[in-house]
């Protein structure tokens, strides 16, 4: 198939900089970020004078090593606002991604980190394959979640022609490929299997439709799963990557030309690799857990933020930036379930706010076809445990407040009592029968 490798005329010039201007350009906006965060924003002032560290004790990359972490739960502590290093006047755009019942972590832009975003999100689709003029089939979904807007933003400003789909109505997506004859789609992997299933279910081969490329994000997948989308949709398969906390889609991108690991665009975010357990910043090649800092953020600074992903850091090759490789799972309980974040805790919340459950629950997680589905098997209440009417009621109740808070659906299978095994030491809470 063909591959739309990019002309030397195509690039930013920081693309094909030197590692030595990468890194007088990063030392210069960190120096910046780390004085921004702690002058404007009470939490990073109470945890760097706690850990005994100023921004101006920052005289080369490696003293980031010095600051303390950033975590999700810092970000729900904060809620809503909290984090802010601006007045709220001036944010012009909140995005959020679920949390927990009613706290989820809210993140914050101003006119020009949405000008960033969307100019680092033209970078990512360039680099995967996009060019001024091309049809572009968002597929990701527009809201709270920062995939749908982002991807839109950023093919705009490529100078792409934009189609704002969304997710959902699949047999709508066919029709539309169909119709407008799209060049690009931006999607979750799974989720582009279904949209084939779908075309072939119509009657027509995916293989021979419009698109020559996808830019698929929003959650794990696989060298693997790239041979089936490309055989199937018969287009080059490029990985982005990104979460709200740091920024939305458009962190890191992989090139069409070498498909060999995410471009982190390091002139805006400076990544580190860290041993889980100590913190201990580890060296390139190593792997260990994803941590980023922002370093031209407005709205909302991000200093040393854990993303629990599981990666490591690689040598640069088509352009100037380090790369990393494919996300090789998580270091907490967090799973990622179409697109979305859910974490057991969550589900354990709600399941001790509906009356007529009891506390002992498992998530059985699936992928039957191209999909992953979670079930959630939960026990009764000892007293409601005999009525029919009383389990389906709890099971619908529970199912509703799952796809409401945490933005994602559930089969919810009420089971005897005793049937959840009890453990003396840490619950087993999720069983992953999805294949590796």
């Amino acid at each position: 198939m063909p591959v739309k490798a990019p002309k030397p005329g195509d690039l930013e010039p920081i693309e094909t900089a030197s590692r030595d201007e990468i890194a007088a350009l990063q030392l210069q906006r960190l120096k910046w970020s780390l004085k921004h965060a702690y002058d404007n924003v009470p939490h990073y002032r109470r945890k760097f004078d706690a850990a005994g560290v100023r921004p101006e004790d920052l005289k080369q990359l490696s003293d980031l090593a010095k600051f303390p972490f950033t975590t999700k739960q810092d970000l729900r502590e904060n809620y809503p606002f909290g984090m802010f290093a601006v007045p709220r006047e001036r944010v012009v755009r909140i995005h959020a991604s679920s949390g927990t019942t009613g706290k989820p972590t809210v993140v914050s832009y101003t006119q020009k980190d949405i000008d960033d975003w969307a100019n680092l999100m033209a970078r990512s689709i360039r680099a995967g394959g996009g060019r001024p003029g091309d049809i572009v089939h968002v597929a990701y979904g527009y809201g709270l979640f920062t995939g749908g807007l982002g991807a839109h933003y950023g093919a705009e400003r490529l100078g792409c022609t934009v189609i704002p789909m969304s997710g959902g109505q699949t047999e709508k997506q066919v029709q539309l490929i169909l119709d407008f004859k799209p060049d690009i789609i931006m999607v979750t992997p799974s989720y582009s299997l279904a949209i084939a299933d779908e075309f072939e279910a119509q009657g027509h081969d995916p293989s021979k439709c419009s698109l020559s490329v996808g830019i698929f994000g929003a959650e794990p997948w696989t060298n693997q799963m790239r041979t089936e989308i490309q055989k199937r949709l018969g287009l080059d398969a490029v990985d982005i990557y990104g979460l709200s906390e740091v920024m939305g889609p458009g962190v890191a991108s992989e090139c069409i030309e070498t498909k060999d690991g995410l471009v982190v665009w390091e002139d805006f975010f400076y990544p580190e690799i860290i041993d889980p357990a100590t913190g201990e910043v580890q060296p390139d090649g190593a792997s260990g857990e994803l941590v980023f800092t922002s370093l031209a953020k407005e709205a909302l600074p991000i200093i040393r933020y854990r993303t629990r992903d599981l990666t490591r850091l690689l040598q640069p090759t088509a352009r100037a930036f380090r790369r990393m490789d494919k996300i090789t799972g998580r270091s907490d309980d967090m799973l990622i379930i179409r697109g979305v974040n859910v974490f057991p805790t969550q589900i354990e919340e709600l399941i001790l706010k509906t009356p007529k459950l009891a506390p002992h629950y498992v998530l059985e997680v699936s992928r039957p076809e191209h999909m992953d589905e979670l079930d959630v098997l939960v026990e009764m209440k000892p007293e409601f445990s005999q009525a029919a009417a009383d389990q389906q009621e709890a099971a619908q109740e529970l199912k509703h407040h799952i796809k409401s808070y945490i933005g994602v659906s559930a089969k919810v299978r009420v089971v005897g009592q005793n049937a959840i095994e009890r453990s003396v030491g840490k619950a087993k809470r999720v069983i992953d029968k999805r294949p590796k």
